[in-house]
């Protein structure tokens, strides 16, 4: 394990001003997506799609740290022969790899699930290193409904998250460990913080264990904030608040930075609430976004699988780049998303 070098990604993929695209979408969640506006999700026009957004310049160099790919794209080359990977680098951004293998039942837990993937796992880290990815991504999932989550549930997506990392720092690959807790209930605010609370401190609880470095690691996690069928929505000033009190109880400040998720939330929820966070307190650790769909949603739109549409869909990914990148340091205002958007 090279620790300084652990670090200095780590660092470096939470950066001030820049954040993390979530481009690691498995087949079947990008054909959904693909579905959505009309084109055929093929190994080629997935490529051309993430082509796109790898070759927006402004957005790349200015807001985007690193890239999570998944297995296809990271192995995959652009139209001109060039590998994605190299686009990245040279766009100054890190690669990135998705590594674990989805969620699945947990057994003996009814509605619960297990992330699964750790199976040879140290042999492909190997291989993506030689890839090029510098960092990971393995992401728990911890629901919330009547009864559960169980602590069994939360105890083992815990342990597997820790044995990632580890796994990951032997291959000198940095672990961004997320462990998320859905949005996708009634549950109010307060019953989120309960739960991410918990999971939150059996996590490091089990990183401890595993000897993990945590000064090259980055934290994942959701907000705290209303489930999506909670009749009462809290504000971005309520989500800041919660969200830094937990945080500052159950994260040890060894960990360089928090990128948060969107976890559904809109293109502009989720900004404003970034923006919250970080315009709330002074924070002991660098807190950006590592975002998927709502980096996305709005350049997928655009583009449609058409290559004339490729400036409009760079312009939609530079815009939410820059006003995300505006977000992590409390400088975003809704004037100015409005006035970027007319320009």
């Amino acid at each position: 394990m090279n620790k300084d070098q652990l670090a200095q990604v780590a660092k470096a993929m939470v950066a001030k001003n820049r954040g993390i695209l979530a481009a690691d979408e498995s087949s079947g969640t990008i054909k959904r997506r693909f579905d959505a506006i009309g084109v055929e999700s093929t190994a080629d026009s997935r490529r051309d799609y993430r082509e796109m957004m790898f070759r927006t310049a402004d957005a790349m160099k200015n807001n985007i740290s690193g890239v999570i790919l998944y297995d296809e794209t990271i192995r995959q080359n652009a139209k001109d022969g060039t590998p994605l990977v190299k686009i990245i680098e040279q766009m100054g951004s890190i690669p990135g790899i998705k590594v674990d293998a989805g969620v699945k039942p947990l057994t003996n837990y009814p509605g619960e699930t297990i992330t699964e993937g750790l199976d040879g796992l140290d042999a492909r880290l190997a291989e993506y290193y030689k890839l090029g990815a510098r960092f990971a991504k393995w992401r728990a999932v911890i629901d919330i409904a009547q009864s559960i989550p169980t602590y069994g549930c939360i105890k083992a997506n815990a342990h597997a998250l820790a044995r990632y990392a580890a796994l990951c720092q032997q291959a000198n690959i940095v672990p961004i460990v997320e462990p998320e807790v859905l949005m996708d209930g009634g549950h109010d605010l307060a019953r989120c913080y309960e739960v991410t609370e918990q999971v939150l401190k059996t996590v490091y609880e089990e990183l401890y264990l595993a000897r993990v470095f945590l000064e090259g690691t980055v934290l994942k996690p959701n907000m705290v904030v209303s489930g999506k069928k909670c009749a009462t929505q809290a504000k971005p000033e309520q989500v800041a608040a919660e969200t830094i009190r937990l945080f500052k109880q159950t994260v040890p400040v060894a960990v360089p930075g928090i990128a948060f998720l969107s976890g559904g939330q809109s293109d502009v929820e989720a900004t404003a609430n970034l923006d919250a966070i970080n315009r709330a307190a002074a924070l002991p650790w660098n807190v950006t976004f590592s975002y998927g769909r709502a980096l996305q949603a709005a350049p997928q739109k655009a583009w449609s699988g058409k290559s004339e549409n490729v400036p409009a869909a760079q312009a939609a990914f530079s815009h939410r780049a820059r006003m995300n990148g505006l977000a992590t340091t409390g400088e975003w205002t809704m004037d100015k998303e409005s006035a970027a958007r007319a320009a």
